[in-house]
Order: structure tokens, then C-alpha cells, then sequence
């Protein structure tokens, strides 16, 4: 029986994977495809008739009579679909509406997800992730046992009679059909808590004996439930706990500097971890090689995609570029036009393009999450990898961090001052620094000059935090949860000075 279950599951997967491919080998001829459909679709909502959706004819038409948009350019609209007004920004009514904030801050966004978005792009995608698992691990048997699933607050909120707000992994959890309801764990009645800290414990206790196979999920949050699963077990790490863990699908933050705390935690050679691309907005990219951590770029799931060079994120008479434009090695800001009504918007993600045929990419940071006080413009992919550098020769690892400017004051020179929590600290802390600074350097050519004699900045501070400091400060800023994070670069000291005040008001 288990042969014949193995043998069907596979034999389906391996269709859905051939049909994957065909997107992948023709990306130009899906991408035209998905702008004239969703043109089509769109074509008598409000926002279609107010931009002549009816008589745009190609990709360049669509550029020059649509305009860039974010959030708050949507909000009037999105906010009447959420009245319940139908043929808004996609056609009919739009039931769930994702909650984002990306990070900390108070302001939250209310992203649309139509039954559209949902089937055609983030269970499509979904889908298609396993299947890669299978073609990439033939003996795989994730299938023998359960799939944990660790989001956000997994809390559906009736805003009123027309619609639903929740994180993104609650409006997907709450419309997956039966038979994958069977795999996922933990059950939908144990998510239902909004007190962060007793929903993980509750999650803990129930999964604790389950044969969990594979996890999708935030790090942070992982790493949360993985502390309270030791704690309550006394086991001496998570193998120990589920040795039929075999998968961890990853995506949220780099998976970069939490790596080495995970093989620590999973000391399991068959362990295989894949990173995906999975917002609110949609589901973009995803990991298809276990040796290359770079993600291939969705090119058939709804989403029509644009790109701004960075440089010229400012610059409102930069034309944008489409798939066909781009190049290799530069940073683009990423803008979408989705089949949840999302036009021409900029998501706030950056992203540099590895290859072109396939298309595979790296985000490389946020538009609004960098350190450019000095004209240095450091992007989050220099601090990731310069600490994977500085961790690496010290032997060190880290849970979190951030970092920002220190300006000039008087004959004061300017500085980067980095909060970081480390799970293993380095023995000699100059040495870090030392090596951190050296590692941003060769990776940042305008950090270097600056750096240099000194000019206009100094060497780095940095502040060894302890453990646990992070999740405390974001219990005390009432943060908790899948969809909250800390910026790791900002360009204000906002997020800095918080923690600092946090941490040293604790010490008095």
C-alpha cells in the first residue's frame, strides 16, 4: 500500500513539475500573456476605466498610461472594497484582506488577496514547491508524516459584513481544501490565540509527538518554538524531538545568519532547506537548487512584473524596465501588477537579477531599509554578508540584529552602531568588529571611502545583546508575531535608540 501511495504521489508531482518547467522556459511569452489577461479582466472596474484599461494594447501602453503606485496611492480604492464595493480594483467583491506591516512601526497595510491571487498564485506556487522537493530528493518521504506551519497570528478579524482581515498565512490556512488540511499541522483550532507566547506553547504541546516531516515558517518564529519544544522535552535538540524532519521551507528574512543556529538545533544530514519568496502581495520566487540559494523568478502565477534601477528610484521620469530589459548584477526596485487589483505597485523590495535564462534572483534589501547618511549606501545584503563573514572567523552565530546611523555632532564624526543578538558570541569582540568593518569594505566600495583614515566614518559600534533581548523588546512594543520584524537597516535611528532605551531602562 505505502509503494502505491509513494508511486501515485510522485507520478502526480511529476506532472505538476513538467508543467512548471514550462513556465520557467518561457518566461516573455507568460509575462504577456498574464499583462493581457489581467488587462482584460480589469478592464471595467473603477481603476480600469479611470486608466482606459479598454484601449491599452501592449506592455508600453499600459507603462505610459498607468501610473507608479504605492500604498497610499490605493488606499481610497482598496478601502471601498473593503466597504464591500464590488468591480473596485479586480472585478466582483474581495472577501480577505492580508494585514502587512513589514516591520515594527505602527502603520499597518490591508493587501488584497482575491480568490484569483489565492488559487492562481499562492496555492499554484505552493504546489509547485513540493514538487521541486521531489524532483530534487526522489527518496524524499515528507509524505509519511505531517507539515508544520508557523506564520503570524493566524487571527481572522471581521472588519465588517464584506470582509476578513488576517496575516497572510491565516488567509491561507483558512481556505486550504480538506485533503491538505489532513498534512498540516498544528490544527486550525490551535492557532486561534492571540496571546503570541500561549499559542506558541499550546503549538509546542501538540506537536511535540506528531511526526512532523517538513516546516514552513519565519526563522524568528521557528526558532521561538524550537526553544519551547527543548524546554518542555528536555531533549538536547529538535532531531532528537522529530528525527523524520527532513525539509524546511524559509522566506520572511535572509536565511543567512540563522543557518548555523539551525544546523545546530537539526543536526541532521538529510536536513534540506529551500528559501521562498512569499509576501502578502504575492508569491514571486522560489528556491529550485539545494547547492544555489538563489531564487527563481515566478514568471506564470498572475503577476506581472516591472523594474526600476535603484538608482533612479527617485527619478519619476525613469522609464521602467520589463523582464526582456534587465541585466545582471544590478539592484532593481521590484513593481507589480497582480490578479488581486495590485497596478503598476511598488512592492518596496529590491532585488538583483543572477541569471537570465532562467531568471534567478537575490533580494538584496528593502527600498526604505539602508544606511545611506553618508553617501555610503549600505543595502542589507553588504550587513549579511559581512557579519556571515565576521560570525565565520570567530566562530560566532547570531539570532538578530540592527544597525544605523550615528550622525555628525560638532568635530563628532559619524559611525554605523549595530545592536546585535548573538546565540554564540564572538571570545574577542574587537576582533569582530574588526573583521565586520574590513568585510562591509571590500563588499561596498562608497562605505570604503568614507571608512577611509577615518574621513567621515569611524569603525563601527556595536552592542552584544543578550539572548531573547529582541522577542522582549517586541513583547513590550505589543509586536509579536509572523508578520512583525525589526528593519536591519534603517536610516534613521528610531529602531536604535528604542532598543537602547528598552534595554537600558531594564538595567536601572
Amino acid at each position: 500500500m505505502n509503494r502505491i501511495f509513494s508511486y501515485t504521489i510522485n507520478k502526480g508531482l511529476k506532472i505538476k513539475y513538467d508543467k512548471f518547467l514550462l513556465g520557467v522556459k518561457n518566461p516573455y511569452q507568460c509575462q504577456e500573456s498574464i499583462l493581457k489577461n489581467l488587462i482584460s479582466k480589469a478592464s471595467h472596474t473603477q481603476f480600469g476605466m479611470e486608466h482606459g484599461f479598454s484601449s491599452l494594447r501592449n506592455d508600453q501602453d499600459f507603462r505610459t498610461e498607468v501610473p507608479i503606485n504605492d500604498y497610499n496611492s490605493l488606499k481610497p480604492y482598496i478601502e471601498k472594497m473593503m466597504a464591500g464595493d464590488k468591480n473596485i480594483l479586480w472585478p466582483g467583491k474581495t472577501k480577505w484582506f492580508a494585514k502587512s506591516s513589514g516591520t515594527t512601526s505602527d502603520r499597518s497595510k490591508f493587501i488584497p488577496v482575491s480568490a484569483d491571487a489565492l488559487e492562481n498564485c499562492h496555492y499554484k506556487a505552493g504546489k509547485e514547491l513540493i514538487s521541486i522537493v521531489y524532483h530534487l530528493k526522489p527518496e524524499t518521504e515528507i509524505h509519511y508524516g505531517s507539515g508544520l506551519v508557523l506564520g503570524g497570528s493566524h487571527q481572522i478579524n471581521n472588519m465588517n459584513n464584506h470582509s476578513r482581515v488576517g496575516d497572510l498565512s491565516s488567509i491561507l490556512l483558512q481556505n486550504l481544501p480538506l485533503w491538505a488540511k489532513f498534512w498540516q499541522e498544528p490544527s486550525y483550532k490551535s492557532i486561534f490565540y492571540e496571546d503570541w507566547e500561549k499559542k506558541i506553547e499550546i503549538i509546542a504541546e501538540r506537536v511535540l509527538t506528531r511526526r512532523i516531516t517538513h516546516i514552513t515558517g519565519v526563522p524568528t518564529w521557528t526558532l521561538v518554538l524550537f526553544n519551547k519544544l527543548l524546554e518542555i522535552s528536555g531533549k538536547k535538540n529538535i532531531s532528537e524531538i522529530w528525527p523524520s524532519l527532513e525539509l524546511y521551507a524559509h522566506g520572511g528574512v535572509s536565511f543567512t545568519p540563522y543557518l548555523p543556529v539551525f544546523k545546530e538545533m537539526i543536526p541532521n544530514e538529510k536536513m534540506t532547506y529551500l528559501e521562498t519568496y512569499n509576501a502578502s502581495e504575492g508569491f514571486f520566487g522560489v528556491q529550485d537548487q539545494i547547492e544555489c540559494n538563489d531564487l527563481l523568478l515566478l514568471t506564470d502565477h498572475g503577476i506581472f512584473y516591472e523594474f526600476l534601477p535603484f538608482e533612479d528610484l527617485h527619478n519619476e521620469q525613469v522609464k521602467t524596465l520589463t523582464l526582456e530589459e534587465v541585466e545582471t548584477g544590478k539592484n532593481y526596485a521590484l513593481i507589480i501588477s497582480t490578479n488581486a487589483g495590485l497596478w503598476r505597485y511598488l512592492i518596496g523590495d529590491t532585488i538583483r537579477f543572477t541569471s537570465t535564462m532562467p531568471y534567478r534572483f537575490r533580494l538584496t534589501g528593502r527600498t526604505k531599509h539602508f544606511i545611506n547618511a553618508f553617501g555610503e549606501e549600505v543595502i542589507i545584503e553588504n550587513a549579511e554578508k559581512a557579519l556571515a563573514e565576521a560570525c565565520h572567523q570567530t566562530n560566532a552565530t547570531i539570532n538578530d540584529f540592527t544597525a544605523a546611523p550615528v550622525y555628525f555632532e560638532g568635530r563628532k564624526k559619524g559611525a554605523h552602531e549595530w545592536i546585535i543578538e548573538f546565540a554564540h558570541p564572538p571570545l574577542d569582540m574587537d576582533v569582530f568588529t574588526t573583521l565586520l568593518d574590513k568585510r562591509l569594505k571590500s563588499l561596498n566600495s562608497d562605505y570604503e571611502t568614507k571608512r577611509y583614515n577615518d574621513l567621515a566614518l569611524t569603525k563601527p559600534i556595536i552592542h552584544s545583546v543578550s539572548p531573547n533581548t529582541f522577542y522582549q523588546w517586541m513583547k513590550y512594543k505589543n509586536k509579536l508575531g509572523g508578520q512583525n520584524k525589526v528593519p536591519r537597516l534603517s536610516n534613521d535611528r528610531t529602531y536604535v535608540d528604542d532598543i537602547l532605551n528598552y534595554i537600558n531602562s531594564k538595567a536601572d
